[in-house]
């Protein structure tokens, strides 16, 4: 299997992938996120200098009690960072750059200034991102969720969680291909915590290797989620050594890519996990 991102082509099985998170704003619900242009740089070059492959930047927090900012808002909050990733891309053997927004008019802008993955929070309801990513032979990340971002959605139930993660992604391939976005180019997110119950987010870690038959790259979401806070009854960020568990959790069910804050403890986990699945 094979994920193309741009000039990228990232060949599986391999050693799992880390995705580092930088939040260009001031609303992270771990309180981590900057306004500051050089902050949030100099937080990315950190989290590569830990051994992170992806930086994900945002600039819209996804947190459901905060007003959406507007987009001519988040597009100049992206910019500068974007402007100034080939110095870091040049400097660290050439990562991946993931833009995170959902909205098209931003993608549309941002895209052609630089990024190799759009990670998409919006469940893609209609095709347009796809279609964009398709014209910058950029990777796509769809997330499933339900219903609008900025949006709560605590209350939604899934009768089998894995039956209707094999129905969204179903659907979400057949759309983004239709529009000219190879396969190749395509990485699957389970989504936990988005439009789901604790014991749905407990499911999906149990059973992922289900989703692998649809041959891409998933990623796992699971840094200090609020399942973590479920089960063990700490804040946000007393999570990590939960989120370490998580990604054990992932590792041995196939998961490819772990986004995180904590990049050098997960860095640390993916590695020694690896040494012992592989034997060296």
């Amino acid at each position: 299997m094979i994920l193309k991102a741009r000039q990228h082509v990232i060949e599986f099985p391999r050693r799992p992938l880390v995705m580092g998170i930088v939040n260009i704003n001031d609303d992270s619900f771990c309180g981590d996120g900057t306004l500051d242009p050089a902050q949030a740089f100099a937080q990315a070059e950190q989290q590569l200098r830990e051994g992170a492959d992806i930086i994900d930047i945002g600039a819209e927090s996804a947190r459901t009690n905060r007003e959406a900012i507007s987009v001519r808002e988040e597009i100049e909050r992206l910019l500068p960072f974007i402007a100034k990733w080939p110095e870091l891309k040049a400097r660290f053997n050439s990562p991946l750059l993931s833009i995170n927004t959902w909205r098209g008019d931003v993608i549309a802008e941002v895209l052609p200034q630089g990024g190799d993955i759009i990670n998409d929070i919006s469940g893609l309801p209609d095709a347009f991102n796809a279609k964009l990513c398709a014209e910058h032979n950029a990777a796509l990340l769809i997330m499933h969720s339900i219903g609008q971002p900025k949006v709560p959605h605590t209350h939604v139930e899934h009768g089998d969680i894995m039956a209707t993660l094999d129905h969204f992604f179903e659907q979400r391939l057949v759309m983004a291909e239709s529009v000219g976005l190879p396969r190749e180019n395509i990485i699957l997110d389970p989504g936990i915590d988005f439009a789901k119950q604790r014991d749905d987010n407990l499911t999906i870690y149990r059973e992922l290797e289900r989703l692998h038959r649809f041959g891409r790259p998933v990623l796992l979401p699971v840094s200090r989620k609020t399942v973590i806070g479920d089960v063990l009854g700490v804040p946000a960020l007393e999570r990590d050594p939960g989120t370490v568990a998580c990604i054990a959790a992932g590792m041995s069910r196939g998961a490819q890519i772990f986004r995180v804050h904590n990049v050098k403890a997960a860095v640390q986990a993916v590695k020694m996990l690896w040494a012992v699945q592989k034997g060296g």
